[in-house]
């Protein structure tokens, strides 16, 4: 049977498709994650200290002092609506909140590394339990 070219262009894909080889998710060893989880935990060990330290602000409270082991936190319910901020927010957007007005400090960039580990800290301290978005 001969095609018309129309329909094999059509079809082209679709054999392209099956012509491929498979692809897989990466493949990682158990190396790979004892490597990975060491340097997560050596992230949440750099937020534990940067939590319990008065260095984010300029008058000495540090965030343990109100949130102690990050308690009332809620991590998991970000982003959700923020009555401080008047909007919905991620959860850096309401540390940045509290380095400015309880800590008396300068707000973080979103991708500063120690914005990254003072929320993989507060995440690891919340471990397990469910994601609820938007949830008060």
């Amino acid at each position: 049977m001969k095609l018309k070219p129309i329909k094999a262009i059509l079809l082209l894909p679709l054999a392209l498709t099956f012509a491929m080889p498979i692809a897989s998710a990466d493949e990682f060893t158990d190396a790979d994650l004892e490597r990975w989880q060491q340097q997560f935990m050596g992230v949440v060990q750099q937020g534990r200290g940067l939590w319990t330290s008065p260095e984010l602000g300029t008058n000495g409270v540090a965030c343990a002092q109100c949130h102690p082991n990050a308690a009332n936190t809620h991590p998991e319910t970000y982003p959700k609506f923020q009555k401080q901020l008047g909007k919905v927010v991620p959860m850096w957007e309401m540390i940045n909140w509290c380095l400015k007005n309880p800590l008396e400090g300068q707000p973080l960039a979103a991708d500063d590394p120690k914005m990254t580990a003072i929320q993989a800290y507060v995440t690891h301290e919340r471990r397990g339990v469910k994601l609820e978005p938007g949830k008060h």
